[in-house]
């Protein structure tokens, strides 16, 4: 071994290494673990702006270079490329696999499914089966698979909080459709070939170099260049917005947490298959959303003090596809790991508008 050479121990697999929470995990795992490969791989889709995508792995690169403890690959490839996923598992084997890749968004669903089935469900496939095959030949394989979920498999639910006990048989877009596919292919692959899976349903996640075409991030966009932005539903909306940090330290802890190998009393396996929300467990009116983030764009800098908000809003219906309310019940989360997020919103936009006045205009 060359001098400075970092010898690892476990090898970890992050889809959507370049998405908002991919990147934002992997930086974590960097930042905190030793003796571990991390491996990432992302299609660079120009969903929205690939310039922030490079810029998170310029972040993660410099991070790998000053952290030592452990070693980072990049793979440019879709997870919908069986052969790209077969020979990650074939050649670097990991441990622990966190299946962020996804095309995410409500409304684009409507506009554009086919991608959504091509990377949701083709693309959660070919991990599952990868998985599957990492026990051949008696080999050890893949000690937990953890993937992304979404507040959105709720729908219509009335009853709130939202419990992860809830019947979810009921979505109002096709986005919402494949994040509950995954739920039910994961928890059958768990039963067929003791997967060890956990699903987290994530709630609204923001937060600095975030998804630019999320609300707080297009509503500054929009409001920067005197464009006006809709709040929709007439401003009676609530939802549980989640800081990106709860989200990867929740992430974290599941990771090195998978649910225990249990041989049921038919000699098969119970499956050892989780979900959990994780969210804010405050959801905020999104009137009262609006009102801080433009109070903090202001403080920033990112708008000047004697800006006419009142100009730029407009009320508008519902779209197709949303929901009047998100909220989720993190007590499980809370049980079993002893975290619960708790960044305030104020907190989370001031970070996302300094961040933003520094990227984007100094």
């Amino acid at each position: 071994m060359q001098s400075g050479e970092v010898h690892c121990e476990e090898t970890y697999l992050v889809t959507g290494a370049a998405g908002f929470i991919g990147s934002n995990l992997v930086l974590e795992l960097l930042r905190t673990t030793s003796h571990v490969h991390i491996i990432g791989i992302d299609n660079m889709s120009d969903y929205y702006d690939v310039g922030i995508k490079k810029y998170r792995l310029e972040q993660i690169k410099k991070c790998a270079d000053e952290c030592l403890g452990s070693v980072w690959t990049f793979l440019k490839g879709s997870i919908a490329d069986r052969g790209i996923i077969d020979n990650i598992f074939k050649h670097y084997k990991p441990s622990i696999v966190v299946n962020l890749a996804a095309q995410a968004g409500v409304r684009y669903s409507i506009t554009n499914p086919d991608v959504y089935i091509e990377s949701n469900i083709i693309g959660f496939y070919n991990i599952l089966e990868a998985c599957r095959h990492s026990y051949d030949g008696d080999s050890v394989g893949v000690k937990h698979l953890v993937y992304a979920s979404s507040s959105s498999v709720y729908g219509y639910n009335k009853k709130v909080p939202y419990s992860t006990e809830d019947k979810v048989d009921n979505p109002v877009s096709l986005y919402a459709a494949t994040k509950r596919s995954n739920e039910l292919m994961a928890h059958a692959y768990s039963k067929l070939y003791n997967i060890p899976s956990t699903g987290l349903r994530f709630f609204t996640v923001y937060g600095p170099a975030g998804r630019p075409d999320m609300a707080y991030f297009s509503f500054t966009n929009k409001l920067r260049n005197n464009e006006t932005i809709q709040i929709f539903n007439y401003g009676n909306c609530k939802r549980d917005f989640t800081y990106i940090d709860d989200i990867v330290e929740g992430i974290k802890r599941v990771m090195y947490g998978a649910p225990k190998r249990i041989t049921g009393e038919d000699g098969l396996p119970i499956p050892p298959a989780a979900i959990y929300n994780i969210g804010n467990n405050h959801p905020e009116n999104l009137l009262d959303f609006v009102d801080i983030l433009q109070q903090e764009l202001v403080r920033a800098g990112v708008l000047d003090k004697d800006y006419d908000f009142e100009a730029h809003e407009k009320l508008v219906p519902m779209q197709p596809g949303d929901v009047p309310v998100t909220y989720a019940d993190t007590s499980a989360l809370e049980q079993d790991f002893g975290f619960k997020p708790s960044t305030g919103l104020r907190d989370g936009l001031r970070k996302f508008a300094q961040w933003y006045k520094e990227f984007y205009m100094d």
